[in-house]
Parts: C-alpha cells; sequence; structure tokens
C-alpha cells in the first residue's frame, strides 16, 4: 500500500511538473512567434529614428522621445509614465553648413558639435590656419597666440592616411603597413608631446584659443574609419566649433600648411533653450503574486547627435520595447512586476540610472534581474553573472528555455566580474542589484558606428535585433516565474595586480542632477 502511493505521488508530481514545462514551452513558443510574424521593431525604429532623431539630452527631440515612447506603451495597454530626476542645459541643433571659398569653392561635409553656440544666418568667413608644429615651450606659444586672432585654428593631427587598418593589412605590405603605424604612432606622440608644451592640453587649449581672437575651431574626431567621425560636445562659449570629415580636414590642413591661406565660411545655427528637465522614461507590467519584487529592462534612451543614435542605443531600446509589447500581450499578469526603464543622460555618466537607484531604493532592494543591453545591433554574444556569486544557478535555468538557436550564439562566465562603469547596468551592480549586461556582437561598433556620424538606421540588422527581443523577454518571462528569489551574495573580489591592493565591489555614485552649464 505505501509503495503504491509512493509511486501515485511521485506519478503525481512528474505530471505536474511536467505540466508546468509544458506551459513554459508554450508561452516561449508564443513569444518566438510573435516576434518572428509580428515584429514591429522596424516601424518603431522608424518613428523613433527616423522622425524623431537623435536624443541629445537637454534637445527638443529627447522630451519628443520620451512622450512618444509613453504613448507608445500606453497603446499597448502598458501602464508608462516620465519620471523627472534633474535639469539639464537646454539646446537645440540648427543648420550647419561648411564651405570652403579659397583657394576654390567647395562644400565640406562636417558639422556642429553638441551645445555649440550659435552663429548668425549669415554665418562665420576666415582664413584657415594651424596650430605651429614646433613650440618650444609656453612662452614660445604665447608670442605665436596672437596669429590666432580673426582666423579659424585646425586643433587635430594632420592624419598620415585614411584608410582603416584593416584596409591596410589586407592591401599593403607587410614593411608598408608597418611603416605606415610606426610613423603614424611616432607622429600623434609628438602631437599630444607638443601641445604640451604650450602648457595646454588638446581640452584646455580651446578656450585659450577662443579668448585670443580665434573665430571658429575646426575638429576632426576621426574614428579610423572611412568616411566617419566621432561627435561630442562644442568646448567654445561664443564661436563654433565644426567637426570635419577626415577628407576634407586634411585637405584644408595640407592647404594651410603649403602657404595656400584656405579660407572657409561656417554657418553653424543653434537654440539657446535655458534650463529644461530630464527625464527617465518607465512602463510597468504589475506584477499578480509578487508585486513588491522586480525585472527590469534596461537600455539607454538618450544619444549623441552626430547621427540619429540607431546603435547607441536605439536598438537597445527597441529591445525592450518589443519585448515588453510582446509580454503584454502573451504575459499580461506576471508573478513578479516586470518594469523597463529607458534611462536618459547616460551618455553624460549614466546619469539617468544612477538617479533611479539613489531614488528608488525599494525597488532597488528587491529587484530579481535587470536585463541591460547597450552595445550596438548585433546579437547577444556574451552573458556574465557580474560577480554575483550564485548567479550560474539562476541564469543557467533562464537560458535552459531559449531556443537554441539563440544561446549557440551566446558564451557564458560565470561568477564574472562587476561592472564600474560603461552603460546602466553599472549603476544597479554597485547597489547591489543582480544587473546582467546582455553583450553584443561588434558588427564593427567601435569604429563606424558608436557615438559617431555613421549611426543611423541603415546600420541596424533587424535579424540581430529580434534575436535580442526574443531572448530579453523569455529571460524575463522566466525570472518573474522562477520560484527562487535570486542570491546576491557577492564573490571575493581578486587582488589588483597592478596596486596589490584587494579590489572592491563598485559604490554607488550620484547622478548629475544639474547639467551642461557653461
Amino acid at each position: 500500500m505505501k509503495r503504491h502511493l509512493f509511486v501515485t505521488i511521485a506519478a503525481f508530481f512528474i505530471s505536474f511538473n511536467g505540466l508546468i514545462a509544458q506551459e513554459n514551452n508554450v508561452i516561449v513558443e508564443a513569444i518566438v512567434k510573435e516576434a518572428n510574424e509580428n515584429s514591429h521593431l522596424e516601424k518603431l525604429a522608424h518613428e523613433m529614428l527616423d522622425v524623431i532623431g537623435p536624443r541629445l539630452v537637454g534637445t527638443p527631440q529627447m522630451q519628443k522621445a520620451h512622450d512618444w515612447a509613453v504613448a507608445k506603451y500606453e497603446s499597448w495597454g502598458i501602464d508608462a509614465r516620465k519620471e523627472k530626476w534633474g535639469e539639464w542645459r537646454g539646446w537645440e541643433r540648427g543648420i550647419t553648413h561648411i564651405d570652403m571659398l579659397t583657394p576654390r569653392v567647395q562644400t565640406l561635409q562636417g558639422m556642429q558639435l553638441a551645445w555649440n553656440p550659435s552663429t548668425s544666418e549669415k554665418g562665420v568667413t576666415g582664413e584657415v590656419i594651424t596650430l605651429p608644429k614646433n613650440i618650444k615651450d609656453s612662452l614660445d606659444f604665447q608670442k605665436w597666440l596672437p596669429n590666432v586672432k580673426g582666423k579659424f585654428v585646425l586643433i587635430a593631427m594632420n592624419q598620415p592616411t585614411g584608410r582603416p587598418d584593416y584596409n591596410w593589412e589586407e592591401f599593403a605590405t607587410e614593411e608598408s603597413f608597418k611603416k605606415m603605424k610606426d610613423e603614424r604612432d611616432a607622429q600623434s606622440q609628438e602631437w599630444r608631446a607638443n601641445i604640451g608644451r604650450s602648457g595646454y592640453n588638446s581640452r584646455s587649449i580651446i578656450p585659450v584659443l577662443e579668448e585670443a581672437g580665434a573665430v571658429g575651431i575646426v575638429d576632426s574626431y576621426w574614428s579610423r574609419g572611412f568616411g566617419v567621425s566621432k561627435i561630442f560636445s562644442a568646448r567654445t562659449k561664443e564661436i563654433p566649433t565644426v567637426d570635419l570629415e577626415l577628407e576634407d580636414y586634411t585637405m584644408l590642413y595640407r592647404l594651410a600648411e603649403y602657404g595656400d591661406k584656405p579660407t572657409i565660411r561656417i554657418v553653424a545655427q543653434s537654440k539657446e533653450l535655458g534650463r529644461v528637465p530630464t527625464f527617465n522614461t518607465i512602463a510597468e507590467i504589475k506584477g499578480s503574486e509578487k508585486p513588491e519584487e522586480y525585472i527590469i529592462l534596461s537600455a539607454h534612451f538618450d544619444s549623441w547627435d552626430g547621427a540619429t543614435g540607431a546603435t547607441d542605443n536605439g536598438t537597445g531600446t527597441l529591445v525592450m520595447m518589443e519585448a515588453m509589447r510582446i509580454l503584454k500581450k502573451l504575459y499580461p499578469n506576471p508573478k513578479r512586476t516586470i518594469l523597463v526603464g529607458h534611462w536618459g543622460s547616460e551618455e553624460q555618466g549614466l546619469n539617468g540610472s544612477r538617479a533611479f537607484v539613489e531614488d528608488h531604493p525599494e525597488i532597488v532592494e528587491n529587484v530579481q534581474a535587470l536585463f541591460n543591453q547597450d552595445n550596438g545591433t548585433g546579437r547577444v554574444v556574451n552573458i556574465s553573472g557580474a560577480g554575483f556569486l550564485h548567479a550560474y544557478d539562476y541564469l543557467s535555468r533562464w537560458l535552459y528555455a531559449v531556443p537554441r538557436d539563440i544561446t549557440q550564439h551566446i558564451e557564458t562566465n560565470f561568477p564574472g566580474n562587476p561592472s564600474g562603469g560603461g552603460s546602466d547596468n553599472a549603476s544597479f551592480v554597485a547597489a547591489g542589484a543582480p544587473a546582467i549586461n546582455l553583450s553584443a556582437l561588434n558588427w564593427s561598433y567601435w569604429n563606424y558606428t558608436w557615438h559617431t556620424n555613421r549611426d543611423t538606421y541603415d546600420k541596424i540588422v533587424f535579424d540581430d535585433v529580434r534575436n535580442n527581443a526574443i531572448l530579453t523577454a523569455i529571460l524575463t518571462y522566466m525570472a518573474s516565474e522562477d520560484d527562487e528569489k535570486t542570491s546576491r551574495e557577492k564573490i571575493v573580489l581578486p587582488v589588483n595586480p597592478r596596486t596589490g591592493e584587494q579590489r572592491t565591489w563598485p559604490e554607488p555614485r550620484s547622478p548629475q542632477r544639474d547639467g551642461g552649464r557653461n
């Protein structure tokens, strides 16, 4: 009788567990089917990137993006809100037009930097000069400095080649490639040393040139790819700062060096908008059984504005929005509350996510898991345990439910190490929450799209983004359904070989809540 009862109970539990597994499989299969057959990714990307455009903190476009996201979530039946966390310098980009007038007429490829002081509609015209090549010391530089009055000053090194290294490696002889790299390294070292002898560095020299009467600053932050520049912020108060693509910049440099006295006209219009509020966009699907425990989908919403911010971090934003849409449709009553955070001002120091951590300790304390995606359009290929000792136990359970055609590309690293910065997962890791970064395949991200003038819709690989939306939705579903609360026990960090001291867990940092002041 006892043996029969044991067999009956065992059969019941096997059957019950089988039903649970079957139910899980049904949800997982439905997620995959919805993502593949009813994807909203392309339409969302068009609305966010083509219509709204870049999302620089403090700009009207950033505000429009927040409003658009809230409206989109509400159209899916998901509660959403904007949460103010600070203020920033309000600014709006206008028209940039850069023309060489002598020794011949040519329109040049370039743009004003973020928060650039506006020119008039007529713009500014002047001769282009280079920094002196052989600065002896600070006194020598001060003697030369009056030469900048009424001139545009080229402040970037004249690169010896506009071909990326991979192009040289493919076509050049080994000797020629090595010679180019050695000469470029020596030139770069001397360029930095030469500026250093002036008593300034590449940043601090800019206000000195402005104060001495320069009418504009011309830079070229080459990103080691054909026609690609990194676009950051201006450091001038009254005069324009523009970045020229390398091909045009080096032409101007040669003309100035050879004594051809090139002149250019720059029209770089913009609007100063005073202090404006800054937000995070938060959307929420309330938990039915454990509403005070949270899974957070994380991606920064802001971008630099050299292009439209498609892969930094438009694609991460798309992944999280699509995952939330799918979950609301197929899993509307999760066990735990599912939040999505579209953070503001990540690019200036993780400000939005740090503010959320600081403002919502009750949520951070009860995070079951956070999934963050940032680095480009590629499929996820690496997942780390972020330094949490038992990360393998729960992440392996959740990943087991993900289809093989997705997980076969993913390498895991357990327990891994805590992130000290770089993306918004670091804000939560520092506070002790298990925040998992979904690290993506490169797709030439660092050279061609990270903070560049080429980070546009056409660089998105939608198959890979769809892959990541499926992965995120399934991980979120599994984390919500998990009977166990994730452990927050941390590893003992190793000794730093450079200092010989024990590494310590990253400390939470406060955000910059009043940013962008001149």
